[in-house]
Parts: C-alpha cells; sequence; structure tokens
C-alpha cells in the first residue's frame, strides 16, 4: 500500500488508462473512480502509429517500436502509482491496420493487460459518455476528431441518438489528400454528405473533442486574448469560428498568434482540423462550437459508475472534494448551503437553476484559502476555483465561484478584483455573487467557521418592512459592532433595511 498524505482523498483507489490512437498514445492516472475524476499523473506521446496508413495499410514500423518502450514506461508508471486497475483501449489505427493484431498482442505482453479495441460504434458511445459527463446537461453533436478517424453522434440529456464514425483523422486525412488541403475539403465534404444527423443540428452546439481541435481552440483564445486559459466549456460563437478557421486552413499555421503553444507535431494537423470544422459547420449550421475536454477515457470510466453516481452532479461533486480537503470544515460548508439558500428567498432573490447550483459550489468552495496570509486569501481563492479542473459549469459560472470567493475575503465594494474575471460574468451573476458574499461575510463573524451556528440564525420580516437576522438568546455574546458592520453592507449590495437582533434582547437598524 503506498502511503498518500492528507492532500488525498484516503478513500480513493488509484486506476489508469492508457488511450492508443492513431497520432498520440496517453498514460492518465486517476486518484480513484469518480464523478468528477482527478488526475495524479498524465503523460503522452505523440507515436504517429497511424501515419502512412492509407498508402500501406499498416501502423508506421518506427511508431510501433517507439510505442512498445513508451508501454514499458506506462506500466512502470501505473505501478509506481499504486493503480489498483488499468485499462487499455486502442481506437482507430490498431483496430484498422493489417498489423494490428500482432501489435496489440506484443503490447498486451509489455503491458501484462489485455487491450480493448473500441470499434468505431464504441469509440462514438464513449466519446458521447465522455461529453454527457462533462455538461450539465448537453444537447447538440458531438465530435471527436482523432488522427484516424472522427465520431459524430447526437446527444440530448443522458439520450446517446445515431451515430457514425468517418475516416477524417487528422493523420488520415493528410495522407489520403496528400498533403493538399483542397483535396481534403472535397474529401471532408463528402465524406460529411454520409452523417445525415448533422441537419438534426441545426441551431444547437457542436461539442469539439480531440486534442486537435482543442489546440485550435486554444489558438482562438489567444487571438482574442481570452482572459481565461480553462479549455473545458470554452465557447466560440458561429460567426468568430468561420472567420478564424478559414484563417487556419490556408495552412499558414506558423503565422498565428500562439502558434508557439503548440507542439510542433501537432502543428501540421491544424489546417486539416479546421477544414473538416468548417465542413461540420456548413453542414450542421451551429449555434456555437463548445470545446469539451472529456472524451473517450473520461466516457468509460464514466460507463463504470452506478447509476446513481452518474447522475450526480460533477461540479457539486468536485467542489465537496476541495471543501473536504481545504476548508476549516466541510459541515460548515452544508450549514452554509442551507442558510444561504434561505437567506435568497427572504430577500426575494431568485435564482435559475444553475445559479443554485453556482451558489451551492460556492458556498463548498468558501473557505479554500484559509490557510493562506489574511491579504491573500481571495486573491489565492479566485485563482484556484477559476482554473480548477471543473466539468459541469461554463466560463461564467466559474466567474461566479470565483468572485463570490474573493468578495467574501476582499470586501463586496472593492472594484478593483480581477476585472478580467468579471468581464466573463453577464452584470446579474455579478450581481448575485456579490450578494452572496456579503451574506457570507455576516455570518462568518458570526460561526467563527465552525458548523452548528447557522441552523440557529433566522430572518424575520418585521412590521416597518425591515428585515432582521435573529440570534437566539443563547447566542447573545455573538451580537456586536462587527456584525452589524457587515449587516450594513450587506444592507447596501441587497438596498434593503435590515436589523441584527437577538431573541429578547437588543437589536440595531443597520438601514
Amino acid at each position: 500500500m503506498i502511503s498518500t498524505s492528507q492532500g488525498r482523498l484516503q478513500d480513493r483507489r488509484p486506476l489508469s488508462i492508457i488511450d492508443i490512437g492513431s497520432n498520440s498514445i496517453r498514460l492518465v492516472i486517476y486518484e480513484g473512480l469518480a464523478r468528477s475524476p482527478t488526475l495524479v499523473f498524465n503523460e503522452k506521446m505523440l507515436a504517429g502509429l497511424g501515419r502512412g496508413i492509407v498508402s500501406t495499410g499498416k501502423l508506421d514500423p518506427e511508431a510501433v517500436t517507439r510505442s512498445m518502450e513508451e508501454f514499458r514506461r506506462f506500466r512502470a508508471l501505473s505501478d509506481q502509482a499504486g493503480a489498483q486497475n488499468m485499462y487499455v483501449l486502442a481506437t482507430a489505427a490498431a483496430r484498422e491496420a493489417v498489423n494490428g493484431p500482432d501489435f496489440i498482442h506484443r503490447a498486451e505482453e509489455v503491458l501484462k493487460t489485455e487491450i480493448r479495441v473500441l470499434s468505431g460504434r464504441e469509440e462514438a458511445h464513449y466519446s458521447a459518455l465522455g461529453v454527457i459527463s462533462g455538461f450539465h446537461p448537453a444537447n447538440g453533436i458531438a465530435g471527436d476528431l482523432g488522427g484516424g478517424s472522427l465520431e459524430l453522434v447526437d446527444i440530448n440529456g443522458e439520450a446517446i441518438g445515431d451515430g457514425i464514425t468517418l475516416p477524417l483523422g487528422g493523420l488520415r486525412l493528410q495522407d489520403m489528400a496528400k498533403n493538399s488541403l483542397a483535396q481534403a475539403q472535397k474529401i471532408a465534404r463528402q465524406e460529411l454528405a454520409r452523417a445525415k444527423l448533422l441537419k438534426g443540428g441545426q441551431g444547437r452546439v457542436f461539442y469539439a473533442v480531440g486534442g486537435t481541435w482543442r489546440n485550435l481552440a486554444r489558438l482562438h483564445m489567444e487571438m482574442n486574448n481570452y482572459p481565461l486559459g480553462v479549455m473545458h466549456h470554452y465557447e466560440i460563437a458561429a460567426d468568430s469560428a468561420q472567420n478564424f478557421l478559414r484563417q487556419v486552413a490556408k495552412g499558414e499555421v506558423e503565422k498565428v498568434k500562439g502558434i508557439e503553444g503548440v507542439s510542433k507535431n501537432r502543428r501540421s494537423l491544424l489546417p486539416y482540423g479546421a477544414v473538416v470544422l468548417q465542413e461540420i459547420m456548413a453542414a450542421m449550421q451551429p449555434s456555437k462550437i463548445v470545446v469539451s475536454a472529456q472524451g473517450v477515457r473520461e466516457g468509460f470510466l464514466y460507463s463504470l459508475l452506478d447509476a446513481a453516481e452518474q447522475k450526480a452532479d460533477p461540479l457539486i461533486s468536485a467542489a465537496e472534494e476541495l471543501a473536504l480537503l481545504r476548508s476549516r470544515s466541510v459541515d460548515h460548508a452544508h450549514d452554509l448551503v442551507e442558510w444561504t439558500g434561505k437567506a435568497f428567498k427572504a430577500f426575494g432573490i431568485d435564482e435559475t437553476v444553475d445559479e443554485a447550483r453556482y451558489r451551492h459550489a460556492a458556498c463548498l468552495l468558501a473557505d479554500i484559502g484559509w490557510r493562506a496570509h489574511p491579504e491573500y486569501r481571495g486573491r489565492q481563492s479566485l485563482n484556484i476555483i477559476a482554473h480548477a479542473s471543473f466539468i459541469g459549469v461554463d466560463h461564467p459560472g466559474r466567474a461566479y465561484l470565483a468572485l463570490a470567493s474573493a468578495y467574501r475575503h476582499d470586501g463586496v465594494f472593492n472594484d478593483g478584483i480581477a476585472p478580467e474575471i468579471k468581464a466573463l460574468a453577464p452584470p446579474r451573476m455579478l450581481e448575485r455573487a456579490r450578494a452572496l458574499a456579503a451574506m457570507m461575510r455576516v455570518v462568518y463573524l458570526l460561526t467563527a467557521a465552525m458548523p452548528g451556528v447557522m441552523p440557529r440564525l433566522k430572518w424575520e420580516s418585521r412590521p416597518n418592512g425591515a428585515l432582521a437576522l435573529v440570534l437566539p438568546a443563547s447566542l447573545a455574546d455573538l451580537y456586536g459592532e462587527r456584525p452589524a458592520g457587515r449587516l450594513a453592507q450587506l444592507a447596501r449590495v441587497t438596498n434593503r433595511r435590515l436589523v441584527l437582533a437577538v431573541e429578547g434582547g437588543p437589536s440595531v437598524s443597520v438601514k
């Protein structure tokens, strides 16, 4: 048994996945099987197994040799991390090459485990599950572009509809087109004409999965000076995507801003990824492109969960884990969720379903920065939350979560807080994040971040229209100037007349 620090969840048992793709081979070691899985280790090798497969029908021999060496290392790393299970998945190149079976047999001997060679249908299914697992909920067409194939599948909530596998992976398309982007465009258009399901995606979201499209999105971020370098749920408007893709599809990627952040081995495939995406957009007419960091691997993990775990909210699950690992009291965080829910109702602050989820998560994350120096708690919390590997949340939602914590620590009227993050959230979300933070600033002075106090505090309406925060007589000693001052801040934020009172004792109006 490998010892772990208190920064790890003690009830988790590590597992690893090796994903053998047509272009890359990747090892991912996870902390354990969970609704929102956390990576312990992640390494990839751009092997290029599928390079030349169109002309030779075989896996690239040099890539095969290099892969075997890497499999040895991956097996050792998996063992070193204490992974109790190793799952190995192989996709297009391995299933289609003449020498694929021999390659798989040799790889199984090195890895000392069975390799699951996915059919095109299985690959599409797991890719769809990956998208389903990462969005709350997903509704559109998911496209997973690998080195050897493109999987397209219709998703609506948890329902997986029609799907198709096409030979449009970056390496394969480059080979079929003999390095001609004009020819690649013709091939992509012809192949995508078979994907009748794209017509059903008109006006819906296209979910882009796969390394080539993620790198394209990274370049789009750079070109637009986007302030948040988080790939999952990055959105590109249809008109912006068309102009950008047109530029990349010209093949002059070295001139594109931010290209130095893309590995040289991947750069040659970017124009082919752009060509395929252009043709998908022409056939589908989506409302926007949304990038998914969740794909086949994550979909496979999701399939291993039981039905109850699959239905769990991935954002809340991840926030719960951070609260357990980093807050002073996870029970206090749960108290905060309940108390702020009642407070929002008392103040007449309405919430959409997603806004209620975000408030829930923000309360779980409210105390994760407590070990930092007081002057940096807000900044540290904001950075952790804004850049966390959360799924099930869009970028405006991330801004809500991060700003609620920052305002809680650094002041609800501090307009200098993270203007680049504030730019991601609409005014309605900013108002709710500020109101939530103002409530937190009141209640933390009454609880000292310890559980059991908040359930005893209640809001009462007074005849003069004021709203009173009432402490029970047994907590009368918590009454004081500082809580009254924080309540005055909350009154300003919400434009309400508020009163701090003790049952049967003193009260003070703060507005």
